[in-house]
């Protein structure tokens, strides 16, 4: 019996997809499995594929480790929130402001904005702590909040104001005819259609701040304020400098959880504000 050609094709699509999601899902499998390793056979070489028993041993130490597993992650939150609010609420104004007014070198500014994505953040390390310092913001979660906020913004500010261009101007029309001022209308009117890309950009800041390493190395100092990252760079030593893999592969899969819960939940908003003005 001779299957279609279309049929024959959507077999092979799905077999390899398949196949790319399996290699995709084999890292975070194999670090939950070694998370509930006893610490000896997570440590092995050659690594024990299957353990002899399921042990909590290793989520137990990370909780009692160094200030606590709590405060790390609560610090991480609250970054990451902070981080969050700042971009809705500043790249949401900015886009719908670039989208729908006409002001003084609006295009050269917009131009400016973007270039900025082309600066290495490694480059203005010294320059950010600097500024932080004078701010009394360093070695503080807000000040790290702000660093997200600025290396965020550029990006967000684009997406936001690609996806207010692919709103009809009729509804601002409409809504002005009716009553409504400038905040109204992105209120009332123009934010339930982009929500969308809204979420998608609250989205990115979230994963972006709560992975982000090397700023919370440099601008946090006290052990208390430390975020996941840097507590996972301090905890993978083990004895005599040795890596305790079952404590890093437990923290990696507290940290991931958030990312893919979130991920999960909002990714029909993800994939349609990626695609939001991109066609009028």
């Amino acid at each position: 019996m001779n299957l279609p050609r279309q049929s024959v094709w959507r077999v092979l699509r799905s077999v390899v997809c398949s196949i790319i999601a399996l290699l995709f899902l084999a890292p975070i499998c194999w670090s939950l499995l070694t998370s509930f390793k006893v610490p000896a056979e997570a440590n092995a070489a050659p690594p024990q594929l299957v353990p002899s028993r399921l042990s909590g041993e290793n989520y137990g130490a990370l909780l009692v480790y160094g200030e606590g597993m709590p405060r790390y992650f609560g610090n991480s939150l609250i970054v990451a929130t902070l981080t969050v609010i700042g971009i809705v609420l500043l790249s949401t104004l900015a886009g719908y402001g670039f989208s729908r007014f006409k002001f003084p070198l609006k295009g050269v500014l917009f131009l400016a904005l973007l270039v900025t994505l082309m600066v290495p953040f490694q480059s203005i390390l010294t320059p950010l702590f600097l500024v932080l310092r004078t701010l009394n913001l360093q070695n503080s979660l807000l000040g790290l909040a702000l660093v997200n906020i600025t290396f965020q913004m550029p990006f967000s500010v684009f997406m936001l104001r690609n996806s207010f261009d692919g709103i009809p101007r009729e509804l601002d029309d409409a809504a002005s005819i009716d009553g409504c001022n400038s905040l109204q209308i992105l209120w009332r009117v123009l934010l339930p259609v982009a929500l969308p890309g809204v979420v998608s950009v609250a989205l990115f800041a979230f994963l972006a701040s709560w992975n982000e390493f090397l700023a919370a190395l440099i601008f946090l100092t006290d052990s208390e304020k430390f975020t996941l990252p840097v507590m996972l760079l301090n905890a993978q030593s083990g004895y005599l400098g040795s890596v305790d893999w079952g404590l890093m592969q437990a923290g990696i899969t507290i940290t991931v959880l958030p990312c893919a819960i979130l991920f999960l939940l909002l990714q029909r908003y993800y994939v349609s504000g990626l695609v939001s003005g991109a066609v009028k």
